[in-house]
């Protein structure tokens, strides 16, 4: 049983490390922070969480009878949306002041939109279903979860204490780096948009 939990939880952490996507979302939202950042990787990876699963349970349930293809793909070009305003608003906060800010509310939005669109999500929790056991599934899934609250947890606290000592040591290279995790958010939101 510990087998799948833990066999979760390396799958969530990688997942979250390998989306560019995820990283450029949450990164300007937890640069200029205080060092409890770690709250905003914390909500991107519980509203990322309730999308897969509830992506994961309409595939279940409803397969046969929801366009998957066409919500997966809608919500793509919404994530590419968010992200383009997202790295917007980095750029006008670098503009503008250097003041921490939450943002709990649009770090789990970035989160449940991310759960909500792509496929690639779906290849960390489908070995789910190979589990003989359905409480083996269950536990893989609390793994994968939790696994990316964790991943996405630690990446915030490390970009909020970054960005806390480039801000009280260095304010023009705070600002560069708010600039430059707003312009990686501005690109791939864009390539959301209209490469995919």
């Amino acid at each position: 049983m510990m087998f799948a939990f833990f066999a979760g939880l390396a799958a969530g952490v990688l997942h979250v490390f390998s989306g560019p996507d995820h990283l450029a979302a949450v990164a300007p939202l937890a640069a200029g922070g205080d060092r409890r950042q770690w709250r905003t990787g914390l909500q991107w990876g519980i509203g990322h969480t309730t999308g897969v699963l509830l992506i994961a349970a309409l595939l279940l349930l409803l397969s046969e009878q929801l366009p998957l293809d066409a919500i997966s793909g809608y919500s793509e070009r919404i994530v590419g949306v968010a992200l383009i305003a997202v790295g917007a608003w980095g750029i006008w906060k670098a503009r503008r002041d250097t003041s921490p800010h939450t943002h709990g509310g649009a770090s789990f939005a970035m989160g449940t939109l991310h759960g909500l669109a792509g496929s690639s999500h779906l290849f960390g929790v489908l070995p789910a279903l190979a589990f003989s056991q359905q409480s083996d599934a269950v536990l893989y899934l609390t793994g994968f979860g939790l696994g990316a609250m964790a991943g996405m947890s630690a990446f915030a606290a490390v970009i909020g204490v970054v960005s806390i000592r480039l801000g009280h040591n260095h304010p023009g290279r705070y600002r560069g780096f708010l600039y430059g995790s707003s312009a990686a958010a501005l690109l791939i939101g864009g390539f959301w948009l209209v490469g995919r």
